[in-house]
């Protein structure tokens, strides 16, 4: 699949670049494209607009969501050097006066080091000279990821609120928020390690994973619906993390050595459910019981550790029975799958596929995609049955499709292993 249209940058130290337009011949690809090309002080910007296209360089007036950290700071760099009005906000998630905020010094993006990053990101906006705001998106988030998070956890699911907050707040309620306030923008641009185009032919917004692997994060960004994806921009896709931490050093920023932000929450997720322990079986698949648990929600299909059952082999989360209150165990050879059936379909970078068709699928961010077939059983559902079993399929997460040139397909949120 190629994206016959969009913008992408990259970078180049050993060249030097004059401007004007030009056409490119990309051979991997084997298309034409038209490209002008800026220089900076620092490094060359390369700048692509499509098949047989020329299009005039636009300056524009960008809102960047900044979280203090490395990424954004540089987005918001790099998007200043190359003409654009660039405007700062950081989305304020915490509510300090909540149920919440006797969790502790805890770190992840749901904190009270929420401060810390509003500081960092104002002091990076005063040093550029732009604009700065933050966007109260408390209630937003309680209601959204945090309602979510323990209902899905309390079920005897396991989760992602980072692929729930991407939709929902960070591409929604933040921008949105941001327009009420006043402000007016033509792009909203983040640091996410993802690349965009649009696909002329298609008529669609296309969504692929980074350059670079380790740090691609397409996988939560797939509920991401076309509206959005015309007006976002995110920079970095092209970029490794070293280079983008090497351009962050060439602008002399405080924070391009600083560490990538935590997960959701690095605590007890109990702090966040707040709710009184339910103690249950641990069965083994039949049926023994093999011990007691606290409460389901404290397991996630896949874990090992903290079961306290002792065996002659390991044993492993192999499910979770939300009306019997049991927690299933078995060993290792137990935890694999061969099928899925996965609900809450949305489609990104094709139509809803409606046939039989060989994808790539990630059931984790940091999985390498598996071969399987998406076979749909209808508008909402389908199954996936991998040509490999797959270990630890846990419903609640997502299983994201790609194809083979990594755009993102679509997906959806699995309920569970399915018998093909």
């Amino acid at each position: 699949m190629k994206g016959s249209a969009g913008t992408a940058w990259c970078g180049g130290k050993d060249k030097s670049y004059s401007g004007g337009s030009n056409d490119f011949y990309c051979q991997k690809e084997k298309r034409c494209y038209s490209f002008t090309v800026k220089e900076s002080k620092n490094f060359e910007f390369l700048y692509f607009f499509g098949e047989h296209n020329r299009i005039k360089e636009e300056k524009m007036k960008i809102l960047v969501g900044m979280s203090g950290g490395v990424d954004s700071s540089t987005v918001a760099c790099i998007l200043k050097e190359q003409g654009h009005e660039v405007i700062g906000a950081t989305m304020s998630i915490w509510d300090k006066d909540g149920i919440y905020n006797l969790m502790g010094q805890t770190k992840g993006c749901f904190s009270p080091h929420e401060e810390e990053d509003i500081r960092a990101a104002r002091a990076l906006c005063q040093k550029l000279n732009i604009p700065y705001y933050v966007v109260d998106c408390t209630k937003q988030y309680q209601k959204l990821v945090l309602d979510n998070f323990k209902q899905e956890y309390l079920a005897g699911r396991t989760p992602n609120p980072c692929v729930i907050c991407n939709a929902t707040v960070k591409f929604a309620a933040l921008p949105q928020g941001a327009v009420q306030q006043g402000l007016s923008f033509d792009k909203f641009a983040t640091g996410h390690y993802a690349r965009l185009s649009y696909n002329e032919t298609a008529k669609r917004y296309q969504l692929r994973s980074a350059k670079d692997e380790k740090k691609d994060q397409s996988y939560f960004l797939y509920r991401l619906q076309q509206e959005q994806l015309a007006k976002i921009m995110m920079p970095l896709g092209d970029y490794t993390k070293s280079e983008v931490r090497e351009i962050a050093r060439k602008y002399g920023l405080d924070v391009s050595d600083k560490p990538d932000s935590q997960d959701f929450y690095s605590g007890d997720i109990n702090d966040i459910l707040q709710t009184e322990p339910q103690p249950g079986n641990f069965v083994n698949s039949s049926g023994s019981v093999l011990g007691r648990h606290r409460g389901i929600w404290n397991y996630t299909v896949g874990q090992r550790r903290g079961l306290g059952i002792s065996a002659d082999r390991p044993l492993y989360v192999i499910g979770l029975n939300k009306e019997k209150n049991e927690v299933i165990l078995g060993y290792e050879e137990e935890c694999y799958k061969q099928s899925l059936l996965a609900e809450g379909l949305t489609w990104l970078s094709v139509a809803p596929l409606t046939q039989k068709t060989p994808v790539k699928v990630r059931l984790r961010s940091s999985q390498f995609p598996a071969d399987a077939e998406y076979i749909p059983q209808s508008a909402d559902t389908a199954i996936v049955r991998f040509f490999a079993p797959q270990k630890a399929v846990a419903a609640g997460q997502s299983a994201v499709f790609y194809d083979d040139g990594g755009y993102v397909l679509g997906g959806g949120f699995i309920k569970g292993a399915a018998d093909v």
